[in-house]
């Protein structure tokens, strides 16, 4: 007994009173018992050493077939390889390169699962929740029980099973190895010169894509934009789209005040006429959205603007560079031709590029 605040008596209830409510107890009054275990059944290869043996030996071929799937994926890389003349050659390569991964994958699968189903060792337990760390016995007892599943899983026992199964594990990645081989650029022309050099060149005429109209001057009018391609480019009968990729250009009119060209490119537009790489610097998307209102050119891949009145340069988004221009002229009947070809490398900004083009 004890005083209370108000000099009242303060009782302490009994321990029965005080038990938790079963909604916040801890441990619930109402417990259940552990059921048990079901009756242990055994499985054939439990009974029957000889078909334990037959099961062995097919997971054993499971594994090798694994490995020789793997190497005729790496065979199948060079047997089918791709060629820059015929883009069929693509779907043959990656077929039988992809069949000879997936079968290798699919192997390894189904073994190590049988593995597990019918030869590791099969028996039911339960084990109880502890704290996390584990005292000195319990660490000394999991190295019992990493020693008791190498036994149990025949891993060690069964040589000729583990070693099939090293030898498919070791087999699978060299696919993945072998494709590494595409990352070397040595059998590939140089890329610097690959892209300062197009199929534009001093009198080529500009042509619409894909028809291969001719463009007059006349006919290109305000607010107007025109795809172009040089001509003579759809009758290539090789690397037609290699070319083409480098070549386009977006040609658009401008009213000649609202135009701010530089000194050394005065003579490079002709009567507000300008004509533009129509490949973005920033990663090579083709940049064909012309406002005409405010003259700017947007790339539709990441948003990349371009002022037009101020020789392409970049207003927003990530483009490194501005869009290298295409200097143009007006030949004897009228039609719009190249003076050049670009002055600099067209497509995305590299780590060789020289740094010494007039940009």
């Amino acid at each position: 007994m004890a005083d209370g605040e108000h000099g009242g008596e303060l009782r302490t209830a009994p321990s029965s009173e005080r038990a938790p409510h079963i909604g916040t107890a801890i441990l619930p009054k109402d417990g259940f018992e552990n059921p048990g275990m079901p009756a242990h059944r055994d499985r054939i290869t439990d009974a029957d050493p000889a078909q334990a043996k037959r099961t062995e030996r097919i997971l054993v071929a499971l594994f090798v077939f694994s490995a020789l799937a793997s190497i005729f994926a790496v065979v199948a890389y060079f047997v089918w390889p791709i060629s820059r003349e015929d883009i069929s050659t693509v779907r043959a390569n990656n077929m039988f390169l992809g069949i000879g991964i997936a079968l290798a994958m699919l192997a390894i699968g189904i073994g190590t699962v049988a593995w597990s189903k019918y030869l590791m060792a099969d028996h039911e337990m339960a084990e109880a929740r502890h704290p996390g760390k584990g005292s000195p016995a319990t660490r000394s007892r999991a190295v019992e029980v990493f020693a008791q599943a190498n036994e149990e899983s025949g891993f060690s026992r069964r040589k000729l099973f583990r070693n099939s199964l090293i030898g498919a594990l070791v087999a699978m990645p060299l696919p993945g190895i072998v494709l590494f081989r595409d990352l070397y650029n040595g059998n590939n022309p140089d890329p610097v010169q690959a892209l300062s050099h197009t199929m534009w060149e001093e009198g080529t005429r500009l042509v619409r894509d894909p028809t291969g109209t001719p463009i007059r001057a006349a006919d290109v009018t305000y607010g107007s934009a025109f795809h172009v391609i040089p001509d003579g480019l759809i009758d290539l009968e090789h690397h037609m789209l290699e070319e083409k990729a480098k070549a386009v250009v977006l040609l658009m009119r401008l009213p000649a005040d609202q135009l701010n060209e530089r000194e050394d490119r005065a003579g490079w537009s002709y009567d507000g006429i300008v004509a533009y790489s129509k490949v973005c610097t920033h990663v090579g998307c083709p940049v064909a959205l012309y406002e005409q209102q405010t003259h700017h050119l947007l790339c539709p891949c990441h948003q990349s603007q371009f002022d037009v009145k101020n020789h392409c340069e970049v207003i927003f988004g990530p483009a490194g560079r501005p869009l290298p221009q295409l200097p143009i002229a007006v030949d004897d009947e009228g039609y719009l031709i190249a003076q050049s070809d670009f002055t600099e490398p067209v497509g995305p900004s590299f780590w060789e590029r020289r740094h010494d083009y007039n940009v």
